[in-house]
């Protein structure tokens, strides 16, 4: 078992993801970044679903109560084994009353915590993402208990990982989104020739981004979204849905993340800085 001392800021279970539920309005969920996500669940051998936890910001304290091996991935919490400074990318072993920690944030938001073979977490819908109203859970708290079957032995086909995230990137690549057409040569040389800033309202449903458009007065009828859609509001203002985003929406879809730029996303807070960039595909 895994034992909760502190639950750290926002830690979740995460799964790749809840597919095949968005036509009765259920969001995907799921990891934010699916390339840490991927990367971790990789060099454990673990399959590609497998529940990890999902760390923002600030980290929990927790206490292992039987051996397995653990990976870590995506933003640099400073994370301390028995008191002992760890790295992103690379297995470790863990032993009964090991203890984790986590300390500064340095590089991205979230941190991805794997073991081998995962989790046992609730199932719903197929997945194990925490989400309310479907997960009883919504987030880890302090004095939970997370089960997961005991490992001695494991020898990884590639034991460490030599990645270099670079979250302090800005560009995010984007496709055109169906109401595209509707922009004005005005808004278009504003959308991709500005740097904008992430708002204080950013979470795993959306980002709001600081830096207005020119606004309009056009309305569609209520139509699908999913993660990476960016709306466009009568205000002028943009709103990247993320993983916990609502499935139909009501503003023009104006932009789609490409699911590398997600990830990138996914590692940005306040006040951080983002360019968009056409691909060359066609929405």
């Amino acid at each position: 078992m895994l034992k909760v001392i502190k639950a750290g800021f926002y830690t979740t279970i995460q799964d790749a993801g809840r597919f095949g539920y968005r036509n009765k309005g259920v969001p995907i969920s799921g990891v934010m970044d699916n390339e840490a996500y991927n990367k971790v669940n990789g060099l454990l051998e673990n399959p590609t679903s497998t529940p990890i936890l999902e760390i923002t910001m600030m980290g929990p304290e927790l206490v292992f109560t039987q051996p397995t091996f653990i990976c870590l991935g995506g933003a640099d919490l400073s994370a301390q084994l028995n008191k002992v400074s760890i790295t992103n990318y690379k297995i470790y072993k863990v032993n009964a009353g090991d203890t984790l920690r986590f300390g500064k944030l340095n590089t991205g938001l979230r941190c991805y915590l794997g073991v081998k073979n995962g989790f046992n977490a609730e199932i719903v819908l197929n997945s194990a993402s925490q989400y309310a109203p479907l997960t009883m859970a919504v987030k880890l708290e302090k004095g939970d208990v997370l089960n997961y079957g005991a490992v001695n032995s494991f020898q990884p086909k590639i034991s460490e990982l030599k990645a270099k995230e670079n979250y302090a990137k800005e560009t995010l690549l984007v496709d055109r989104g169906p109401e595209f057409h509707l922009l004005t040569d005005n808004q278009l040389a504003h959308l991709f020739s500005k740097q904008f800033t992430i708002a204080k309202e950013n979470n795993r449903m959306a980002y709001q981004l600081h830096e207005l458009l020119v606004g309009h007065n056009t309305s569609i009828l209520t139509a699908a979204t999913q993660p990476g859609t960016v709306q466009f509001t009568p205000a002028g203002r943009l709103i990247i849905l993320m993983k916990d985003g609502q499935t139909t929406g009501g503003y023009p879809r104006i932009l789609q993340l490409r699911p590398e730029a997600i990830a990138l996303l996914a590692q940005k807070k306040h006040q951080d800085k983002l360019q968009f960039k056409l691909a060359d595909t066609v929405f």
